[in-house]
């Protein structure tokens, strides 16, 4: 099953802009602006088409000037104890910014982990909802149960229903009906509901 990647043409172009940047610093070591150029043009592709970059590729950018940050070309890194904690120390060499990051072996960046993952993420509310398994019956062929609207046709009858909180809203009696032919979904767990 192939899925379509959105931007597919913008994501090979900033990945070979920042191959480009690497291969030039790679070829020539002064040739630093170039490398900023490509970066900065990755960038600005990046921002305006709203498209997430890795971390590590984030890391590796600097975010005042733009540059390549290659440690003894372009910057420096340094491991140092601050309050406690260790943290390695990165220094753009062309604009001076410095970067701090805890250096905990256990740390996991979210993209890392199991739950950042779209198959591991939990079902939502809308897969409950009665519109959208209709559609889903639709694409997979099985039938699912859907009640009738009937508290969305003219001529609806209505009632008031106290709530728990003692206020008697006006409710349509479709819609009643509607709510206690879910009672899974914990709606509404009022037995004289599913007596209409």
């Amino acid at each position: 099953m192939t899925t379509q990647i959105k931007d597919k043409e913008a994501f090979q172009r900033l990945n070979f802009l920042y191959q480009a940047a690497h291969c030039v610093l790679a070829q020539n070591p002064e040739n630093v602006e170039l490398a900023r150029f490509y970066c900065h043009t990755e960038r600005m592709i990046s921002k305006r088409l709203v498209l997430r970059q890795d971390p590590s590729v984030k890391r590796t950018i600097c975010k005042k000037c733009s540059s390549l940050l290659i440690s003894g070309v372009t910057s420096t890194v340094r491991q140092k104890k601050l309050r406690g904690q260790r943290k390695t120390v990165v220094k753009c060499l062309t604009c001076g910014l410095t970067n701090r990051f805890l250096s905990n072996p256990n740390y996991k960046l979210w993209c890392e982990q199991p739950e950042a993952l779209l198959e591991n993420q939990p079902k939502t509310d809308q897969d409950k909802n009665p519109v959208h398994q209709k559609k889903l019956s639709k694409e997979k062929g099985s039938s699912v149960k859907t009640p009738s609207t009937d508290c969305l046709q003219e001529g609806a009858q209505f009632e008031r229903y106290p709530d728990e909180h003692g206020s008697q809203p006006l409710l349509s009696i479709g819609y009643l009906q509607l709510l206690a032919s879910f009672p899974e979904t914990g709606l509404l767990q009022m037995p004289e509901l599913h007596n209409l």
